[in-house]
């Protein structure tokens, strides 16, 4: 009877053993789950965007041309659609490719973007890649967001003490060129089911062209694809082996926000040029949705003010401890799909009653709506209304004796939508020039205004952006080598050509004043004189031109 026991009791216990076997082999033989949600290019949209999101029509899928606008975006529904999405996924982490300020619209500008932080700090935000709009205001200013601490000039405004962000900047390719340090960390180690993952952070190396010299004074900014392929062996020696990039770099598909036919631009010979060793990419800067494969590699961008989250799928071997599949959905972020979030809803309440009796305030009228969309000369009505003001504002003499303005399309944040009366508000204004930069006045010849024009071009033969051009001034441009788009004999103001060593006086921004933009020629302008900021200006013009209506796309010709 005894042995009958023990040997009932030792089956007994070599089948727990075999079974809890089993189950070690099938875990092990599980792959890690991992969600990535994403996004880029938030720039302070605390409320939904004007306009959402612009998808092909659902009701007509095969009409490629036929398109919609869904209102989406704003943090109330982000924040609220980021914990949906977490929902069933027990590995989940929330990141971004950067430019989450700079270029905001009041709410956030007016308190130097620590709104905006706020609230993607609230919200679980944990690492994002640095971009080129959160050097708008500087390094000092940036190291500010990330550390804490109250503005240096105007203080803390209105609310407690700036804390900082709750999230990580991560920028590998941002060295400080006096410590020999980068600006922030290189990249940062997630683990999930103790497996590593490792996200390098990067901003594009072409920012020093696009952004206030200034701002970036000290600083040097590496190839992104030389610089990831650099970090690849250092993370490898730590037995990391699933890589994922976020970058503020991006591309320019010809589909709809989900898809990714005959996506040009840089991230494509970016990506390329990644050692195998990286299994996905989160992009941005282009403003643009996708998801696409290149290169054999998951690359992903998510619009931009919150109207989209990349819900990025990966599955992570135990064994190898490197990502086996990765896949991704862009979800459009419905203000009709889901609901506000309510701690989003009373820190924006906080701010908005600080704001509103500036935002609120009515300055002008209007005969029509201004558009942001481009022509195919490169032309849009609302950066014709902003070149029209700026001159404007600095034609007198004792103002500049401006006779040619010109505005950069990246100053012109958003369309000029009025209220069905015509009412143009502050907030509307600002949104359109938030960067506050100075309205400067100089002198160029004929042949550097020319010069001016060709620069738009980059040396990849790309276009930079188009210059807005004031009423009165116009050229023509075709397809042609570097240097020779320009049309010659097209440069005329009122009606007669331009003369190649007669001096003009030219308004622009105090951003392309110093170069900004590869705009190299305007350092070479004589005779400053520094004007009103772009947004006054702009206010002035509209309050000074009652029933204004958007002028023909005629200036420039192509």
């Amino acid at each position: 009877m005894l042995k009958s026991l023990r040997l009932i009791a030792a089956l007994a216990l070599a089948l727990h053993l075999a079974a809890c076997a089993s189950l070690d082999a099938s875990q092990a033989s599980t792959p890690v789950s991992v969600r990535i949600l994403a996004i880029n290019d938030f720039h302070g949209n605390l409320y939904p965007p004007g306009g959402g999101i612009r998808i092909r029509d659902p009701h007509d899928p095969h009409d490629a041309g036929k398109t919609v606008m869904v209102p989406a975006g704003g943090a109330e529904y982000l924040a609220t659609a980021v914990k949906a999405l977490q929902r069933g996924h027990e590995n989940h982490v929330f990141v971004a490719a950067g430019d989450l300020i700079g270029a905001s619209p009041l709410l956030s500008a007016l308190f130097h973007d620590e709104p905006t932080i706020e609230a993607l700090s609230l919200m679980g935000l944990e690492m994002s890649a640095v971009g080129n709009h959160e050097f708008d205001a500087g390094v000092t200013e940036l190291l500010r967001k990330q550390n804490g601490g109250c503005h240096p000039v105007q203080g803390c405004q209105g609310r407690p003490p700036f804390k900082g962000a709750g999230f990580k900047y991560l920028a590998a390719s941002t060295w400080n060129t006096r410590t020999q340090q980068t600006l922030f960390p290189a990249y940062q180690i997630k683990r999930f089911d103790g497996i590593p993952v490792a996200f390098i952070g990067l901003t594009l190396k072409g920012t020093p062209d696009i952004v206030n010299p200034s701002g970036v004074a000290g600083l040097r900014f590496d190839d992104e694809a030389d610089t990831v392929n650099r970090l690849v062996p250092e993370l490898r020696a730590q037995g990391i082996e699933a890589i994922v990039v976020l970058i503020h770099e991006g591309g320019f598909p010809t589909g709809d926000y989900n898809e990714c036919p005959g996506i040009s631009g840089p991230i494509v010979d970016i990506v390329r040029r990644l050692d195998k060793a990286v299994d996905a990419v989160i992009s941005g800067h282009t403003h643009r949705a996708y998801v696409c494969t290149i290169d054999g590699r998951l690359v992903t961008s998510a619009d931009k003010y919150g109207t989209v989250v990349s819900a990025i799928d990966l599955k992570i071997d135990r064994n190898t401890r490197d990502v086996v599949s990765a896949k991704a959905n862009n979800v459009i972020v419905r203000d009709d799909a889901y609901a506000k979030d309510p701690q989003q809803t009373k820190l924006i309440a906080a701010y908005g009653k600080l704001v509103e009796p500036l935002a609120q305030r009515v300055i002008g009228r209007v005969g029509g709506a201004f558009s942001r969309e481009t022509n195919a000369s490169g032309a849009f009505s609302a950066g014709q209304l902003i070149a029209d003001a700026q001159l404007a504002a600095t034609a007198a003499p004792e103002h500049g004796g401006a006779v040619i303005a010109f505005a950069n399309s990246g100053s012109v944040r958003t369309a000029l939508q009025p209220e069905t009366d015509g009412t143009v508000r502050y907030g509307q204004v600002f949104a359109m020039q938030p960067f506050s930069n100075n309205l400067v006045t100089l002198t160029l010849t004929g042949e550097q205004i020319r010069q001016l024009l060709e620069q738009q071009w980059r040396d990849d033969n790309s276009v930079g952006e188009f210059l807005q051009v004031s009423s009165g001034f116009n050229y023509r441009w075709a397809a042609g080598d570097q240097g020779k788009r320009v049309v010659p004999g097209s440069l005329t103001l009122h009606g007669k050509p331009l003369q190649p060593d007669y001096p003009y006086r030219v308004t622009v921004n105090s951003f392309l004043a110093a170069g900004g933009g590869g705009l190299r020629v305007l350092l070479l302008g004589r005779d400053r004189k520094t004007g009103m900021l772009d947004v006054d200006a702009l206010e002035q013009y509209l309050a000074a031109h009652p029933g204004l209506t958007p002028s023909a796309l005629d200036r420039i010709q192509h």
